[in-house]
């Protein structure tokens, strides 16, 4: 049984280091997958910013890569090799947030049994990660609004100033102007954070990025499970193109682990029969896998203005080889549409030489 994409680790997932050029491929961005516009301007701003001890603030839906974005700032900056701190400021009660923060003395509250150093002295030197910064209350607000601007605080307990140097990123899911007009943030701690602003594409408006995903997740969670993926048939991956992906890339990786729990051969079942109460429909459904495989080499090729060969074109979109691509339009019979097939396909040849014999 023949099959349309075959895995392989995607060039595109790599550890962050101190790459001076800034169109250098592969990305030196950990784990950040994908080649759409919307994807590359996010990276060109965390390229601009990285070097800078300037606070960046992650705006965007969950699920989107938020803490991926602030480890790329972290890894391409000059404080690479320091701490890396995170903290979720929506899963600590109220009553600890401000100890997890900023530390305690012994004794300073009932259960304080020993000295405590918060996040901030970990990160000093390094950066510090906030997710779901708009869940900070509002008494912790001037504190840390302080710590910002003056890189000193006190631990609870102690009348002592500490001073560090951090790197602050946060991140929120939540539309912090709108908390400001409604009273729910203050503005001053707004204005601080958002001296670097990074908004975040969710998953459908950067849908070129699918298959890639895709295909990573299909091998790093195959051989974490001990099914390994070696096919993803067109109409699996035409399916998981054409969702929404409310939950963005986090919905996408735990869809792909249920079908590569699902798989059976090394191929991967398509998932997206139905999901929830949003069933998957797809315009002009082909009702074969070739017209399937047909069908998602033409859309590909339509939204990449037919451009073949490249980091952005239709091959490294669908996970092929330039010569396995141009192999399979002349299958199909695909051409440009505005050049006559067989000169085009002839020339598309030329460029591959003996490419039925390599193929075939």
């Amino acid at each position: 049984m023949s099959h349309d994409f075959t895995v392989r680790p995607s060039d595109d997932c790599v550890c962050g280091d101190q790459s001076s050029d800034p169109d250098s491929r592969p990305r030196k961005f950990e784990q950040l997958i994908g080649n759409s516009p919307a994807l590359d301007a996010v990276l060109d701003g965390v390229r601009r910013v990285a070097p800078t001890s300037s606070t960046v603030l992650i705006q965007g839906e969950t699920g989107t890569g938020k803490e991926l974005i602030a480890r790329a700032i972290h890894n391409i900056s000059p404080r690479c090799g320091r701490p890396f701190i995170k903290l979720n400021c929506a899963a600590i009660p109220l009553d600890l947030l401000e100890s997890e923060l900023f530390g305690h003395e012994k004794g300073a509250f009932t259960g304080a049994i020993a000295q405590k150093l918060g996040r901030f002295e970990l990160a000093d030197k390094g950066t510090l990660f906030l997710d779901e910064i708009g869940d900070i209350p509002a008494p912790l607000q001037p504190k840390l609004l302080r710590i910002l601007q003056e890189q000193e605080f006190e631990r609870l307990g102690s009348s002592r100033t500490h001073h560090v140097d951090v790197r602050l990123v946060a991140a929120t899911h939540r539309d912090l102007a709108e908390m400001v007009r409604n009273g729910d943030f203050r503005s001053d701690l707004y204005f601080r954070l958002n001296v670097f602003p990074v908004e975040l594409p969710p998953l459908r408006d950067r849908r070129e990025d699918i298959p890639a995903l895709v295909q990573h997740f299909a091998e790093t969670l195959g051989r974490r499970v001990g099914r390994p993926i070696v096919d993803i048939p067109a109409e699996t991956m035409m399916a998981l193109c054409s969702y929404d992906w409310p939950g963005n890339i986090r919905e996408l990786q735990n869809m792909i682990e249920r079908a590569v729990i699902l798989s059976e051969d090394g191929v991967l079942p398509n998932p997206m029969l139905t999901v929830g109460s949003q069933r998957i429909v797809v315009s002009s459904v082909p009702t074969t896998l070739i017209d399937s495989e047909r069908a998602l080499i033409l859309r590909t090729l339509e939204a990449v203005g037919w451009v073949i060969g490249g980091r952005d074109g239709a091959a490294a979109r669908l996970g092929l080889k330039r010569t396995t691509l141009i192999y399979k339009m002349q299958k199909h019979g695909i051409s440009r549409p505005s050049f006559d097939g067989d000169v085009e396909l002839s020339r598309l040849a030329e460029q591959a030489p003996d490419l039925v014999t390599q193929v075939q």
